[in-house]
């Protein structure tokens, strides 16, 4: 008996890498355009990217099934707290890339811990149980601001171009995917190495987007980098609609 039907988290196929690299491009250029062109600063920046991640999270938790607007409207709004998180650290409280960075990644490992701890396993899919849920949703959000902050190290600490951050991050995701299929490396491992890293290729290639030509950037602006995203993360939240509707239950 096929457990799909009580599964509430989207399989990791391809199209989920796809949209992930698009929501995680998506939470960068409107972080950027809530904190910086809008002018509110990360501080009311992070509390209005935490409404919108309490409101829709609640709806997922809520809902009885894996329903992919909901699933993905989750993963949006974690990339975009998850920036003006890492801002937020890095710039607001002083911290820098490497200390906010740390302190991100210990609290990645504490939750992933406290998951194995928990369920002796750190499988994401499927996922039944809401108390699992919750601790998928902790890592997600915590694994996109440590993303967040290691994309905006390699930009403004070591000095590399966005496009040069996006190329690094994408080297790093590729020989992700060289292990997965030809090592025997722990799989769930990867995933985790994946999803962090997905993170600061969609930030650096949101910057790549969005900063102005003089800076290394395409200077197209966080409100249209951002309208282009989210028409890109419907078309395909509609698809993944459909492929769900064809699954037997």
């Amino acid at each position: 008996m096929s457990s799909t039907g009580l599964n509430k988290v989207a399989e990791i196929t391809i199209l989920f890498w796809i949209m992930k690299i698009i929501a995680t491009t998506l939470g960068e250029t409107l972080g950027d355009f809530i904190a910086q062109t809008l002018g509110l600063g990360y501080t009311v920046g992070i509390a209005i990217t935490l409404a919108f991640f309490a409101i829709v999270l609640a709806i997922q938790l809520n809902a009885k099934k894996y329903v992919p607007l909901y699933f993905w409207l989750v993963i949006i709004a974690t990339t975009t707290l998850g920036t003006e998180i890492s801002d937020f650290m890095d710039r607001s409280l002083g911290l820098g890339y490497i200390w906010g960075s740390l302190v991100l990644f210990s609290l990645l490992i504490l939750t992933l811990v406290g998951w194995y701890a928990k369920f002796k396993n750190l499988a994401v899919y499927p996922i039944i149980q809401r108390s699992k849920e919750c601790f998928f949703w902790a890592a997600v959000l915590l694994s996109n601001s440590l993303g967040t902050a290691f994309g905006d190290y390699l930009s403004d600490a070591i000095g590399l171009s966005y496009l040069r951050g996006a190329l690094v991050t994408a080297a790093i995701i590729g020989m992700v995917m060289l292990l997965h299929y030809f090592s025997k490396i722990n799989q769930v491992l990867l995933f985790w190495v994946a999803f962090v890293f997905t993170r600061p290729f969609g930030a650096t290639f949101g910057d790549f987007l969005t900063k102005p030509l003089a800076s290394g950037g395409l200077d197209l602006g966080t409100l249209q980098a951002s309208v282009v995203s989210v028409i890109l993360i419907c078309i395909l939240i509609v698809v993944s609609h459909k492929r769900n509707k064809n699954v037997t239950v």
